[in-house]
Order: C-alpha cells, then sequence, then structure tokens
C-alpha cells in the first residue's frame, strides 16, 4: 500500500514539474488577464464559443470516450508507405508570384504581393508535448526550419500543440519579423521571450493594419484552447488576410456554424478558403467539422477555391489518414467548388491552383 501511494506521489509531482516547463508557455496575468476579461466572449474565467458548443455530443459520456478511444480498432490510421512530397526552394521563389507551400496538416507558407507568410508551423514531429504519442506520418517532415525564408508574418491561430510548437518557434526567432495571434496566446510568446513589440494580440472583431495594403481582421471560429489542464484561457481565431492581389480565408480549427455565412457575408468573396478538413469524429463534432462541412464552409465563405488541411501528418483521430480528403473531394465535386490539392511541399500558384489525387497512389 505505502509502496503505490509513493508511486502515485510521484506520477503527480512529475506531472505537475513537467507542465510547468517552458514548452507549456504561461497563464495570462496582470495587464493582459485585465483586458481578456472586459471581453465579450470571456466569462467566468473562460473565453467562450459564439454558440452552445459541449465537449461531448448529446448522449455520450467521457467514459464512452475513453472507450471508443483506447478499445475501438484503427482502420487504415497511417500510409502504409512514405507519402509522396516535393521540396520547394523558399528562398529563392519569384517575389512576384503568389504561392502557397504546403507542410501537412495545418502548417503552410504563402507569399502574396511580396510577403512571406508562415501559418501554424510544425516542424518538431510531433503534435503533442509527449513525442512518441503523436509522431508525424513518414514523409511528411521534409522540411524545417533552416528551409524558411526571412517571414514577413507568422500567424499562429491558437495555442494547441498542433499549431503552436514550442521548438519550432523558438527556433524561427530570428527569422520572424511579426506575429499576428490569438489574445492570450502573448503569454506564451514572452515566456519564450519574444518582446511585447514583436507580436499582435487580437480576438474576435480586431482589425489589424500590418502595412499598406496588408489588412488582417480576426473572425470567430467554435473550437477551444489550452496547452495544459486549464481550457480556454486565450482565444481560438480564424482570420481575414487581406492583401494587394488577394483575400484569403485563414480557417485555423473550427466546428461547422453560423459564423462561416457571417464572415462570408461581411468580408467574402474569398479567392481561397483555407480550412481543416481531418481528425474529425462524431464523438467531438463541435468542435471539428465533417468533411462534407468544411465543403459547406466554404460555400458560406463565398471562396472560388477550397484548400483542405489539417490532414496527412499527424493521427488524432479514428478515421483513415485519407478518409477525409476522399470525403471532402466527392463532396466539393458534387457542390461545384474546386479544391486545391498540393502534396506536401509543393509549390502552387494561386492563380494556377493544383487540383490532383496523389493519395489515390498510397496505401
Amino acid at each position: 500500500m505505502h509502496i503505490a501511494i509513493i508511486f502515485i506521489v510521484l506520477i503527480v509531482v512529475g506531472t505537475m514539474l513537467f507542465i510547468r516547463t517552458p514548452k507549456f508557455g504561461a497563464m495570462p496575468k496582470g495587464q493582459r488577464l485585465s483586458y481578456m476579461q472586459q471581453a465579450a466572449n470571456y466569462k467566468n474565467g473562460a473565453f467562450q464559443n459564439e454558440e452552445d458548443t459541449p465537449v461531448l455530443p448529446e448522449g455520450q459520456t467521457y467514459g464512452g470516450l475513453i472507450k471508443y478511444m483506447f478499445f475501438t480498432p484503427n482502420v487504415n490510421p497511417k500510409p502504409t508507405a512514405t507519402l509522396h512530397s516535393k521540396k520547394t526552394d523558399l528562398v529563392n521563389l519569384n517575389p512576384a508570384t503568389d504561392t502557397i507551400v504546403w507542410f501537412g496538416h495545418s502548417s503552410y507558407f504563402m507569399q502574396v504581393a511580396g510577403k512571406k507568410i508562415l501559418v501554424d508551423p510544425v516542424f518538431s514531429g510531433a503534435a503533442s508535448p509527449i513525442k512518441f504519442t503523436t509522431p508525424s506520418f513518414p514523409g511528411s517532415d521534409v522540411y524545417t526550419v533552416d528551409d524558411m525564408p526571412s517571414i514577413d508574418y507568422l500567424f499562429i491561430t491558437h495555442d494547441h500543440w498542433d499549431h503552436m510548437d514550442y521548438e519550432t518557434v523558438l527556433k524561427l526567432k530570428p527569422k520572424v519579423k511579426k506575429i499576428i495571434t490569438s489574445l492570450g496566446v502573448g503569454a506564451h510568446l514572452e515566456r519564450w521571450g519574444f518582446a511585447p513589440g514583436t507580436f499582435i494580440e487580437t480576438n474576435w472583431g480586431d482589425k489589424a493594419e500590418l502595412e499598406t495594403g496588408f489588412t488582417v481582421n480576426n473572425t470567430s471560429a467554435r473550437h477551444f484552447s489550452g496547452r495544459g489542464f486549464k481550457r480556454a484561457q486565450s482565444v481560438w481565431s480564424s482570420f481575414v488576410l487581406t492583401t494587394p492581389t488577394k483575400k484569403i480565408f485563414i480557417g485555423g480549427d473550427s466546428g461547422y456554424g453560423p459564423h462561416f455565412k457571417r464572415i462570408g457575408q461581411e468580408f467574402g468573396p474569398f479567392n481561397i478558403a483555407i480550412l481543416e478538413c481531418g481528425q474529425y469524429d462524431t464523438h467531438w463534432k463541435h468542435i471539428h467539422m465533417m468533411p462534407e462541412q468544411t465543403v459547406q464552409a466554404a460555400k458560406d465563405l463565398n471562396a472560388e477555391w477550397l484548400m483542405p488541411v489539417h490532414w496527412a501528418k499527424f493521427r488524432l483521430a479514428k478515421h483513415a489518414w485519407n478518409d477525409s480528403i476522399k470525403r471532402v473531394t466527392v463532396a466539393a465535386k458534387q457542390a461545384n467548388l474546386p479544391v486545391i490539392t498540393p502534396m506536401i511541399g509543393e509549390q502552387v500558384e494561386m492563380d494556377k491552383p493544383i487540383t490532383g489525387a496523389w493519395w489515390e497512389q498510397m496505401g
């Protein structure tokens, strides 16, 4: 009995010490916390979604979820061979070309009107603080921070590990001129050594003028945030990026909801909507979209092209690794919506989008 108690105490103490390490970031306090507490979407000590978003859908239980996650077999959870990919020289791109290069999951590079932009980069090979639990698929890590050029704007939509990678953000520090992120996330950045003037924190409804011709509007999402035990201490955002040549919707993570229609009416039409299409499940259907909902969201936004992300790098749900892209492309064809589907690392010129189906050659 005494040995068991000691073992439990050691686990608890070890866990508490682990979550105090820098990679977990910091909780907002002081002036930042005071500002957050005045926000319309902050109530009862946490940020709230615009509509009711229960952690578990109706009829679900935590016990049922645990049983499902640990005792239900996965079907085709990862590729049977190394993922197809390409390597693009990001440093020497033609500055006159508007380009997107996807790195798998929700990480991608954009060059728009000559500016170099990076979104939710994860180059550490994992999507959690315990790396062996969420390793990246073989072939999905063809890029590192060393491959990145000088970055004008780094977007971080929210602080989840698969969108805000501690190792990657630290290594990027000397290459990034300005970070645009969600209210509360600055507490993490400051703990990691970023000066307040190097980032812009915004809440839903805020607008930031970056420079002539470049503006960012923070728009809502239906999700949550948190790097430790306490959730919703920072905002989860989508962003409307308006440039001299393109208008792009940076979706981040979101369940489906009426906010997409509202954003489309206020800011659309969009040249490209970049939206999640993977890691979904009916067990958490309010915080991640089903693939068919991804297509509907793009239609709601009045997007000319849809680029599905949040897939092909990490297994964070029970569905087959390529199920989401299969379903989203079928639904998009039925809706007469063009879809951008590059391989990881493949250069996409925004005026000449790529529409292949490379995953059909993978197991």
